[in-house]
């Protein structure tokens, strides 16, 4: 490796370096701010309220660990940090890859950034206000009556964070085909012709990452069908051959 090489990647690295804190340092402003308000049990209650409403009336969630009823709170509003900082976040991760793009692509940034924000958060809003309601009723349903449901507050975050997940990351299939189309790896009629085995993914999906019960999981197949729908749109869009002088032009930075 010649030595402009190597003081290139060494460059690389200190940007990366310097972006990732950057990133740290707004989750952790972020988390500082909800620390102080509304307080972790504040925002831990309000996570937990699907589940509170299935519960029967005067049933509470518990506490098996010491120091459980101080951490687990703590790591929801360390979630919810993360979720409201993540605008940000994908700004630093763009910034970081933005100067070897041609300029054609850079018009994307900003797009890809709003778009990616609002749909991970619209996944994580379905799951928490539609499928939660629906999946604790199921699951409360078919509780013999000779048991009183009383769940780990720990175990219900595990599932929280695992729901959110998913239904964030599937919220995220328009971007994702927008990307792979501008890319040229994939072209918008080859996505049209994988349709129907998306679709099947998409059940498998749902069925793998859901509850048991068919409503939770049709409330993630469908969605993701729609959206792969709404993905085929937006890439035809965005498939439009760039201007010759743009496809041309790689920022001098390079």
């Amino acid at each position: 490796m010649s030595e402009a090489h190597e003081d290139s990647f060494i460059s690389h690295l200190i940007e990366l370096r310097d972006r990732l804190i950057r990133s740290l340092i707004a989750i952790a402003v972020v988390l500082g701010v909800l620390c102080l308000y509304p307080g972790p049990g504040e925002i831990y209650d309000i996570l937990a309220a699907p589940l509170t409403k299935a519960l029967p009336e005067g049933t509470k969630m518990v506490a098996i660990g010491v120091i459980t009823p101080f951490m687990v709170p703590l790591k929801v509003t360390g979630m919810v940090a993360f979720v409201l900082a993540l605008p940000f976040i994908l700004y630093q991760v763009w910034s970081f890859v933005a100067p070897g793009l041609y300029a054609h692509e850079k018009r994307l940034g900003i797009p890809l950034i709003i778009s990616s924000t609002l749909l991970f958060v619209s996944g994580m809003a379905f799951c928490y206000f539609f499928v939660f309601g629906q999946v604790f009723s199921f699951i409360s349903s078919f509780a013999p009556k000779s048991i009183t449901p009383a769940p780990d507050i720990e175990a219900y975050l595990s599932f929280v964070m695992t729901m959110f997940l998913a239904f964030g990351i599937a919220f995220e299939v328009p971007v994702a085909l927008v990307m792979l189309v501008k890319l040229g790896i994939v072209s918008v009629e080859k996505l049209k012709e994988w349709r129907s085995y998306f679709i099947v993914g998409a059940f498998v999906v749902a069925a793998v990452v859901t509850p048991p019960d068919v409503v939770s999981q049709l409330s993630l197949a469908i969605p993701m069908c729609l959206l792969y729908e709404l993905g085929i749109v937006a890439s035809r869009l965005v498939s439009r051959p760039a201007p010759a002088e743009d496809s041309a032009t790689v920022n001098p930075e390079n």
